[in-house]
Order: C-alpha cells, then sequence, then structure tokens
C-alpha cells in the first residue's frame, strides 16, 4: 500500500500539477482512476469542477452563495456524486489520483472511503493535501504516506507501478 502526496502553496498549483500529470500519464497509456480539478474564473471567488479520471464528466463541485457570503462553496452532493463516479471506474485503474484531501475527507467523507478502499486493494494513490488538512491527512494516512517533491512526480508514479507488479 503506498500513497504519495503533494503540496504546493499557491492557490490552485497542486491542481494544475495534479492535472498536468494525469493527462501525461493517461497519454502514456496508463489505467487511472480519480478527480483532478480546474478552478475556472479565480479572483475573489471561482468555479471548481472535478474532472473524472479517465473518460468521465466533469462536476461543478462548487455553489454559487452570492455575495458577502462566507460558507463554504463547495457542494457536497456534487462532490459524492463524484465519488461514486470515480468509484464506477476504480477496477481497471493502476493508480488513483485524487486532486485534494480537503475538508470532507478531514470529516470522513468525499473520497476518504474510496483512498481507503483503493489501499486495501493494494491499489497505490496520489493525492494534493494542504496545508489545512495536513494534520487530519496525517491522522488517516499515518506511515504510509509519503511526500513527493513536485519534480519527482513521475518518477514516484514509476516506482509505486514496478513495486505493485
Amino acid at each position: 500500500m503506498r500513497i504519495g502526496y503533494v503540496t504546493l502553496p499557491g492557490r490552485g498549483e497542486t491542481d494544475r500539477l495534479l492535472a498536468g500529470l494525469a493527462q501525461r500519464l493517461m497519454a502514456q497509456g496508463l489505467p487511472l482512476a480519480g478527480a483532478v480539478q480546474h478552478n475556472l474564473d479565480c479572483g475573489d471567488s471561482c468555479d471548481m469542477d472535478v474532472q473524472v479520471l479517465p473518460d468521465g464528466p466533469v462536476i461543478r463541485i462548487s455553489q454559487t452563495l452570492g455575495a458577502g457570503s462566507s460558507g463554504c462553496r463547495l457542494d457536497a452532493g456534487a462532490l459524492e456524486g463524484a465519488v461514486a463516479e470515480v468509484a464506477a471506474r476504480l477496477a481497471p485503474a493502476r493508480l488513483l489520483i485524487v486532486n485534494k484531501f480537503g475538508k470532507h475527507e478531514a470529516e470522513g467523507r468525499g473520497f476518504r472511503t474510496l483512498i481507503a478502499e483503493a489501499l486495501a486493494a493494494g491499489l497505490p494513490v496520489l493525492i494534493g493535501v494542504n496545508a489545512t488538512n495536513a494534520g487530519a491527512f496525517a491522522d488517516f494516512a499515518g506511515d504510509l504516506a509519503e511526500p513527493v517533491a513536485p519534480e519527482a512526480l513521475a518518477d514516484w508514479v514509476q516506482s509505486v507501478l514496478e513495486a505493485a507488479a
């Protein structure tokens, strides 16, 4: 069981990094499952979409709350729909990529159960983790988690795939 995680400091940087990696791996023919996030029109607020890998829909996981709102913009129902779409595509995958271990995962929802199921089945997982949820992620993943430098992602993927073969 291997779980690699990556953290970049800038808003949306981890999302872009994982989306680019997923695109390159799929172009090489690697069977993937998961979800990568695309942030649209980022300014004071932005729309968050996830692309279900490898061939699934793009799902908007944010909701518009209106001016002056300070609540969470995540649409929990849409996120759970994305999780179900990923779960339906997990069987042929050799790697699960999850855009983020976020607040919902920290609270036991979102992709958390699917991540655990993938690891239990021996499927390596690569996930983005932000500083806000790093503690909850460490509690969840324990000593299974290993940080992966952004420039070493492709090498990490290659090594976990070789080890799983």
